[in-house]
């Protein structure tokens, strides 16, 4: 069983979660996860425009672990926002799903009618079928524009964080309403950068782990949630397998010192919006 982390809901949350983006929906999906869950994961994240809701279901029904074991994660697309497109959103993740409510549901992208989309997540938890709600990809710009005028404050907020780009501005800011980091591409994307640290690489060596499980163990100690992604079953494994180990404080300031600033996505660029709707598009 994975250490937890407690939303300002009250609500528990697996501090490590197994990540589902840009794995296909062509039995893929269902194989990682199953791989996951054998492994031991109890968190998967999953989304709308990752096309592969319905696989994650199914894996999870397979598996046999009752449902109120796993928390599962999925977001509503830019596509959907908009109070009344909201709600026929949530209903269509249960429904790929094949489940009576998720863990956790963001917005997955802050674009459009965000407020409206916000609403109609409120009613939905109100209504029992999403136990938390929150945000992905707010940048201190858009959090201010969006965040103060929601009647309830969102449990987290899902942005790209790894050692590098640590988002340590917009963390002060969300650490006020106890609004707490998910970490999207944690280890980087598979950046050699991060993975062939000296730093990371030196820490390693004293605890016998490898690279990733130094940086998603900083992460946890930071009191984030990190959703690592592979579809290789040893790395499956092996990026759960942090518990057993706890980095000291210097250790954490020379990981804490590798933060450049600059994250590869920039939510608050011109036309990512209007890029991401008409790249990925849902009508249904």
């Amino acid at each position: 069983m994975t250490d937890t982390i407690t939303l300002n809901d009250g609500v528990k949350i697996p501090a490590v979660g197994f990540g589902t983006f840009l794995i296909p929906a062509d039995g893929s999906t269902y194989k990682a996860v199953r791989e996951a869950l054998d492994a031991g994961y109890r968190h998967i994240d999953t989304a709308t425009a990752y096309y592969n809701e319905e696989e994650v279901g199914n894996a999870v029904r397979d598996s046999g672990i009752p449902r109120e074991e796993i928390f599962i994660t999925s977001k509503l697309w830019v596509s959907h926002f908009g109070y009344e497109r909201a709600l026929i959103g949530v209903e269509r993740s249960l429904k790929k799903l094949g489940m009576d409510y998720m863990d956790l549901y963001l917005l997955h992208q802050p674009y459009g009618d965000v407020a409206g989309a916000w609403q109609a997540l409120e009613e939905a938890k109100k209504a029992g079928k999403i136990r938390s709600i929150g945000v992905s990809n707010m940048t201190v710009k858009i959090w201010n524009v969006y965040v103060p005028h929601f009647a309830t404050m969102p449990s987290v907020n899902q942005i790209e964080c790894n050692p590098l780009a640590q988002q340590k501005e917009i963390r002060k800011i969300m650490g006020a309403g106890n609004v707490k980091v998910e970490c999207w591409g944690p280890l980087g994307q598979g950046n050699r950068t991060l993975l062939e640290n000296e730093t990371i690489r030196a820490i390693g060596e004293k605890y016998g782990k490898n690279s990733a499980q130094v940086i998603l163990r900083f992460e946890v100690q930071e009191d984030m949630i990190t959703l690592p992604k592979s579809a290789n079953p040893e790395r499956i494994r092996s990026n759960l397998d942090i518990f057993d180990f706890a980095l000291a404080e210097d250790e954490m300031n020379q990981i804490r010192a590798l933060d450049t600033g600059k994250p590869s996505h920039d939510p608050d660029a011109p036309g990512v919006g209007e890029y991401l709707i008409s790249h990925y598009p849902i009508n249904d």
